[in-house]
């Protein structure tokens, strides 16, 4: 089985910056789209960024300008760069595979936390 693993998370003061990865432990056959969510308690998980496999990129309207979703040529490896954090960023972030087969794979989150 397939599993995501996220890294990158940490603490972090307002205005910083992290860049969170997510490396897949095998290949994922007919990727459609990588994404990032995020999740605070009480609240759905929401879509943070995603990119198709052609590359198109989209983010959700708070992170707009400040996050950056790429990936290796491989697509092995999902990266979120996250810059002018605010502590509304604070979360647990999750990434996410979905293949034309309609599976989906999720990592197990990484916690991020915007505080001075």
């Amino acid at each position: 089985q397939v599993q995501l693993v996220e890294s990158g998370g940490g603490l972090v003061q307002p205005g910083g910056s992290l860049r969170l990865s997510c490396a897949s432990s095998g290949t994922i056959f007919s990727i459609n789209v990588m994404g990032w969510y995020r999740q605070v308690p009480g609240k759905e998980r929401e879509l943070v960024a995603r990119i198709t496999s052609g590359g198109s990129t989209s983010y959700a309207d708070s992170v707009k300008g400040r996050f950056t979703i790429s990936t290796n040529n491989a697509k092995t490896t999902v990266y979120l760069q996250m810059n002018s954090l605010k502590p509304e960023d604070t979360a647990v972030y999750y990434c996410n595979v979905e293949t034309r087969t309609g599976l989906m794979f999720w990592g197990k989150g990484t916690l991020v936390t915007v505080s001075s």
